[in-house]
């Protein structure tokens, strides 16, 4: 399977191309994330123009992958800007998502894993003050 059209369409993302994910998603696809579960393209679209509504300059770069006959793994880092807090600093965000295909080769599933503590809750102000001080309290 050629990935390579996958993973452009994710490094070029952009609110635009949010339109563009029936060319390499089923119809039906199933998806997962720490905030999210949902199934179907208009609800997969939704996630993604939210995102695009929510943080500034969103962009994901996919740094490895692992391939076998039960699907992929692409892991990625997720760069942006905040907006709802802080002073719009650049961020990075690291993560996995598994995927599987169809017949047809497109996502079926799409399984998003990162850890939110340390990737987003230790970055909010107040409290990623507290996360910090209770990760420094229970450190061997």
């Amino acid at each position: 399977m050629n990935l390579d059209p996958l993973i452009r369409f994710y490094h070029d993302l952009s609110i635009e191309s949010v339109a563009r994910f029936p060319e390499f998603y089923a119809e039906d696809a199933y998806f997962k994330d720490p905030f999210n579960e949902v199934r179907g393209l208009p609800a997969i679209q939704r996630i993604f123009t939210h995102m695009f509504r929510q943080v500034g300059e969103p962009r994901f770069v996919v740094t490895g992958r692992v391939v076998d006959e039960g699907g992929v793994m692409l892991i990625w880092e997720f760069y942006f800007r905040v907006r709802l807090w802080g002073k719009g600093e650049a961020q990075v965000m690291r993560g996995v998502s598994h995927l599987r295909f169809d017949a047809d080769g497109k996502v079926n599933y799409h399984r998003d894993y990162w850890d939110t503590g340390e990737e987003l809750y230790m970055k909010l102000p107040a409290l990623g003050t507290l996360m910090r001080g209770l990760r420094r309290a229970l450190a061997a």
